[in-house]
């Protein structure tokens, strides 16, 4: 069975939060510096960027200061162009552009749903 749109929204807010409890109190040298963290931070942003996929439509509309489609395309550069990843563009996203993801998802959350399913 599929999940939810509520359910997505949920991932895509667990996986914020998880990101930014990883890097917490670390700064770019200690990030690049640890392989572990650098894989549980793509793992998050890989998470986003599904669920993100799956965010409702009338969602996206209300917010299209959020750049939807990159972050959807970002999963698919983790996944198959991990060779090319930047980890400095990576923590740009982790320390400074979650923020404003977080600010809408949780606005979502609060927001009534209309099919308890949906």
């Amino acid at each position: 069975m599929p999940r939810s749109g509520h359910l997505r929204l949920l991932d895509i807010r667990d996986a914020i939060r998880g990101v930014q409890d990883t890097v917490a109190g670390v700064d770019l040298a200690g990030y690049t510096a640890s392989w572990q963290m650098q894989r549980a931070v793509e793992r998050g942003l890989e998470i986003i960027s599904e669920s993100s996929r799956h965010v409702p439509a009338d969602v996206k509309a209300r917010h299209p200061e959020i750049p939807w489609k990159a972050i959807a395309a970002i999963g698919n550069h983790l996944r198959h162009e991990y060779h090319h990843v930047e980890p400095a563009i990576i923590w740009e996203i982790a320390t400074s552009r979650l923020a404003a993801l977080a600010g809408v998802i949780e606005a979502a959350l609060r927001e009534p749903r209309p099919d308890p399913d949906g």
